[in-house]
């Protein structure tokens, strides 16, 4: 895989991704691929650093839905999803807390509300 560029590797991430997909619940799957599409288009000029963890990150999530979709047959599926941890939340920026907020809300219909609302 090192004799790839960057552009060939992220090309082939993003193909494996919708792929992967494929797999997923109908409403999920398109709700995902969006996603997948809006990111990948975002981060298409971002410095090296930051290409570096976007590469890392989607990589893991691949290889994360690899396992749930139990890809090597049935019987190694884990249920989908993935609960996140309190110190998870402070690894994102705002707009991601913000769009994992939003996603929530499509998946579940649910809107949370704050402790202090009345």
């Amino acid at each position: 895989m090192s004799n790839l560029s960057h552009t060939q590797r992220v090309t082939m991430l993003y193909k494996t991704i919708l792929r992967l997909h494929r797999g997923l619940p109908t409403d999920i799957q398109a709700l995902g691929n969006n996603y997948v599409r809006d990111e990948f288009k975002r981060h298409k000029t971002c410095d090296e650093a930051t290409k570096d963890i976007f590469l890392k990150e989607w990589t893991e999530y691949a290889i994360m839905l690899t396992k749930q979709l139990g890809l090597k047959g049935p019987h190694t599926a884990i249920p989908l999803g993935e609960n996140l941890k309190e110190e998870d939340f402070s690894k994102f920026r705002d707009e991601q807390i913000y769009q994992l907020y939003e996603l929530m809300i499509a998946t579940t219909g649910k809107v949370k509300k704050n402790v202090n609302d009345t």
